[in-house]
This record gives structure tokens, sequence and C-alpha cells, in this order.
């Protein structure tokens, strides 16, 4: 479970305030919402809008990758029976001080389809989408320079409501827990599991990922390359 603790260490514009801020915090929030819409429909183009010329992305299967590398595995693993769905479930997003910087907040559920030994099941994994906004100084447009998940909690759900493939507990656990099922079965596929991603039951790399998120709406340089184990 998450912690009681407050992460933050202060707030920033992220309800009511002057009209432009609204503005602002609202074409962040949209361009958040433009991941599930647009990657899951296979609209390339109008994902690829989302993102600065050099934005950064990351998942479990993926590690970081520059976002036109990530549509470029993303359109080969469609090719090869990938069926990889986003649930949107709540977006907010945060303004920085200087209001050329904001951080986007979107609750979802990533719902990834396999089929294993003549079971097909689905992987639900609830998390939280961290965009890593600015705003272009020559269209005054935000775009998503980087973009990190929390990952919270996962389960195995069976498709016919009964069938769910049997795991060695032993290399379960090899994984880290709010995203072990869905990198155990990602890692089946052959993918090479980011296991460095934040999660609330690692409590070093959820506070340095806040860290990163009060560093970026203060201005400051941000590091979100953590190597792989």
């Amino acid at each position: 479970m998450t912690s009681p603790a407050d992460p933050h260490t202060r707030t920033w514009s992220h309800i009511n305030g002057s009209s432009q801020d609204v503005l602002d915090r609202y074409a962040v929030s949209e361009l958040c919402k433009g991941w599930p819409v647009y990657r899951d429909a296979s609209e390339w183009k109008n994902y690829r809008s989302l993102f600065t010329d050099d934005a950064c992305v990351w998942t479990t299967w993926s590690s970081a990758l520059p976002v036109d590398k990530f549509i470029q595995v993303s359109k080969e693993g469609k090719k090869n029976g990938v069926f990889i769905m986003h649930r949107e479930c709540g977006t907010l997003a945060e303004l920085g001080d200087s209001r050329t910087r904001a951080i986007g907040k979107m609750k979802a559920t990533i719902t990834h389809r396999f089929s294993e030994g003549g079971v097909t099941y689905d992987v639900d994994c609830d998390c939280r989408f961290i965009f890593f906004c600015e705003k272009q100084a020559a269209t005054q447009e935000w775009k998503a320079k980087y973009v990190k998940l929390f990952y919270e909690k996962d389960k195995v759900v069976p498709v016919d409501g009964q069938t769910v493939p049997k795991w060695d507990k032993s290399e379960l656990s090899t994984y880290p827990e709010g995203y072990r099922h869905l990198a155990m079965a990602q890692a089946k596929l052959g993918y090479k599991i980011d296991v460095n991603l934040p999660t609330p039951h690692d409590k070093g790399l959820w506070k340095r990922m806040y860290g990163e998120i009060e560093n970026w709406l203060e201005g400051r340089e941000v590091d979100l390359h953590w190597a792989l184990s």
C-alpha cells in the first residue's frame, strides 16, 4: 500500500488560480490523456505530437527509449501480436512557479493480454503516469519531455473467469512488487524487464521519483536514467 506520509514538500498550482493557470493545467491534462487514446488506437502521428523532439519514455518492457524509437518498437510489437491497452482513471496537473514547466499525473490501468500454454489471460497493473512537460517558447504549446510511471499493484485476470497460468513463486519474487506479474508475463515474451521503476514498496525509488518531480517543477535539472540491474 502507499504510505500515509505526504511525498511532496510543498504544493504548486494544481486547482483554481488564474484563468491562464486553469487553461495551462487543462492543456497538460489533455496531453496526458493522449497516451491511452492515441497509442492504443495506433494513431501514431497524433501520439508523436504529444512529445518534444528529444523526448524519452520508460516502460517495464522497454526501459528508457527516445520516443521515436519507442514508437518504432511499439509498432513492431503490435505487428507481432502484442496487445496492450490503457484505462485512464483520472488526470490532474501541477504548474511550476515559472509557468513554463508542469507535471501531469495520470492514474491508469495497463492491461496486457497474454496466451501461455493454451491459457489466455490479462495482467492488469494500476499505475500513475508522470509526464514531465514544458511549454515551448516558440509556439506556447505544452509538450512532454519525459514520461515515467509509478507502478502500484497488479494482478492476473482469467479471461474465461477461471483459468490462469501456474508460475514459480521464487521466479515471480525476482520482480518488483507492484508490477511483478506484468514483468513475469512480459519476460516470457522475451523482453528485458526494467526492475528499477518506482513502486510504493521501494521507498528509495519512490522518494527519488518525487524528488525529480519537485526538481522539475522548481526549474532544476532532473535525472531519470536509473540503470537496469
